[in-house]
C-alpha cells in the first residue's frame, strides 16, 4: 500500500463528500461500496486525519473534511483549466481570457483592448462577465477570472493593479431642469437637490469619491435612490427622481432626456483599473495586459 494520497483517492473523496451517501458515490464511481470505504479509509490513514463521521444513520463531513472539499474542488478546477489552456496554449499566442469588468469600462477600455487583442492574436479568445468589484477580485484571486476591469483604491496583495483611464466626472440632470448650464458655478447650487448614487455595495470607493465631491461643496447628499446600472440612474434622472454624478465616459451611448455638465474644476477623477493574479498561469495574460500599457 503506498504511503502518498494520489488523484484518484481526492476523485473518490470528492464522490463521497459531495453525495454524503457511500453507495451512491460507489454507484457513480462504478466501483463497489467496500473498494471506495477501504479507499477512503486507506487516504485517512495516510493524512492521519478523519475526514467523514459516519454512524449508521448518515455521514458528514468533519470540519478537515470541509476543508479538503473546498480545496480539492479547485484543484479539479484548475485542472481542467490547465487542461483546456494546453490544448490552446502554445506559446501565449493564443488561447482563452476571462475578463471581468464594470459597465463603464465597456464605453471605451474593453472595446479598444479586443481591437488590439484581435489584431495582435487573432486565435486569442475572450469570454466577458459584467460583475461588481468585490465579485471580480474574488473570482481573479480563484482563477475563475483572468482580469478584471475595477474602480477601487487597493486590492489584496496578490492582485496587481495598474491605472488604464482617468476620467472626469459629469453631473447629470433632467433636460428640463430649471438651470441652463451657463448658470453652473459649482456643486454647491446642488445642496438641496436628491441625488441617485451607484450602489454602496457595488463599488464603496466610488460611492466615497461622490460623497466626498459633495461635501468638497459643503453640504452631505440627500441620497433618493441607488443602483448598479448606469441606464436605470439616467432613466430616474430623466423622470425626475434626483440627478446624478457619474464619470464623463457614460455620456456616450445613452440617448436619453438628460443633460450633463462636466465637472472641470474638481480634484477628483473617475479612475478604472485593470487587476490580475501576480502569480497567474495563463500565457496569454501578459501578451494582453502588455497591449494595455
Amino acid at each position: 500500500m503506498g504511503n502518498q494520497i494520489e488523484m484518484r483517492h481526492l476523485s473518490y473523496f470528492l464522490a463521497v463528500a459531495q453525495e454524503l451517501h457511500f453507495r451512491k458515490a460507489a454507484e457513480k464511481l462504478f466501483i463497489s461500496q467496500p473498494g471506495l470505504s477501504r479507499q477512503i479509509k486507506q487516504m485517512e490513514e495516510i493524512l492521519e486525519t478523519q475526514l467523514f463521521e459516519r454512524n449508521k444513520k448518515k455521514v458528514a463531513l468533519t470540519p478537515a473534511g470541509h476543508y479538503l472539499k473546498y480545496e480539492v474542488a479547485f484543484i479539479f478546477n484548475h485542472l481542467e483549466k490547465v487542461e483546456r489552456q494546453l490544448k490552446l496554449v502554445g506559446d501565449g499566442n493564443s488561447g482563452e481570457l476571462r475578463i471581468g469588468f464594470l459597465g463603464s469600462a465597456m464605453q471605451d477600455v474593453i472595446p479598444s483592448l479586443l481591437l488590439k487583442i484581435k489584431e495582435n492574436y487573432p486565435r486569442i479568445r475572450t469570454s466577458l462577465e459584467e460583475l461588481s468589484n468585490t465579485s471580480q477580485v474574488d473570482a481573479v484571486l480563484n482563477d475563475r477570472l483572468d482580469m478584471g476591469f475595477v474602480r477601487l483604491s487597493r486590492v489584496p496583495s496578490t492582485l496587481q493593479m495598474k491605472t488604464v483611464y482617468k476620467d472626469s466626472f459629469s453631473l447629470v440632470l433632467p433636460e428640463r431642469y430649471p438651470m441652463i448650464t451657463r448658470e453652473f458655478e459649482g456643486m454647491h447650487q446642488f445642496a438641496n437637490d436628491e441625488f441617485i448614487l451607484f450602489s454602496q455595495a457595488y463599488s464603496p470607493y466610488y460611492y466615497d469619491t461622490i460623497i466626498s465631491i459633495c461635501k468638497d461643496a459643503g453640504f452631505v447628499p440627500k441620497v433618493s435612490h441607488k443602483s448598479v446600472h448606469a441606464h436605470t440612474i439616467f432613466k430616474l434622472v430623466e423622470n425626475h427622481m434626483g440627478i446624478a454624478i457619474v464619470p464623463t465616459a457614460l455620456q456616450n451611448g445613452f440617448q436619453m432626456r438628460v443633460k450633463f455638465i462636466e465637472l472641470k474644476n474638481i480634484p477628483q477623477r473617475a479612475e478604472l483599473s485593470v487587476i490580475w493574479k501576480k502569480e497567474h498561469t495563463n500565457p496569454v495574460l501578459k501578451n494582453c495586459t502588455d497591449l494595455l500599457v
